[in-house]
């Protein structure tokens, strides 16, 4: 398969197992839900990078080529509470599982950017994967798009943090607004920033 070596999955492409690609976003931010994204690709070279690099509407465009190229996708979510609850990690791999249970057909291998989630299958997770491998790329283009219409949302339904243009990380404008709101029923309680910040929300809403 000349055509696709260098990337993380050539080596389980040229056996003709499918390989899905797994990705997070939002496990740094100081508010809102994990999100990820489970990708199976066909064989191939495609245009797909590191979301982080691509502007909004890049991202858009290419969540729709993802979508009308795969073999298969699909996103899993941890929510706020699950994040407090278990931590971030274990919520990121509780969302991955969601998201790979949902393949159909389902993966025979699977790429992850550094990403250990447990499984039966051949797994590659090393890091940055989401800049040599197609499929991870893919996963986190799905998975950052649907994210930032989460908070966007959730912008609307709890105004004043700048959910809409941070996506609930930590920026300065974030910080402020913590400080002078208090934490907002979406915002993650085990990170500093926010358990260090007066409660202010009122209660019930």
């Amino acid at each position: 398969m000349e055509e696709v070596q260098g990337c993380l999955e050539a080596s389980f492409w040229s056996l003709g197992l499918r390989v899905a690609g797994v990705d997070e976003a939002g496990r740094g931010a100081w508010a809102g839900p994990i999100v990820v994204g489970a990708v199976i690709l066909p064989p191939g070279r495609y245009p797909f990078r590191d979301s982080k690099l691509l502007r909004p509407k890049e991202r858009e465009r290419l969540a729709e080529e993802v979508r009308r190229v795969a073999l298969a996708h699909a996103l899993g979510v941890a929510e706020v509470g699950e994040v407090d609850r278990l931590g971030v990690l274990k919520a990121t791999l509780l969302a991955a599982q969601r998201a790979l249970d949902l393949l159909d057909p389902p993966p025979e291998a699977l790429v992850t950017d550094y990403l250990r989630v447990s499984t039966s299958l051949p797994l590659l997770a090393p890091p940055k994967a989401d800049q040599n491998s197609p499929s991870v790329a893919a996963a986190s283009i799905l998975a950052k798009v649907h994210r930032d219409r989460l908070m966007v949302e959730l912008d609307r339904l709890y105004p004043g943090y700048g959910f809409a243009r941070h996506k609930g990380y930590g920026t300065p404008e974030h910080q402020e607004a913590l400080l002078a709101l208090g934490p907002s029923p979406v915002h993650r309680r085990r990170f500093v920033p926010v358990a260090q910040a007066p409660l202010r929300f009122a209660e019930g809403e």
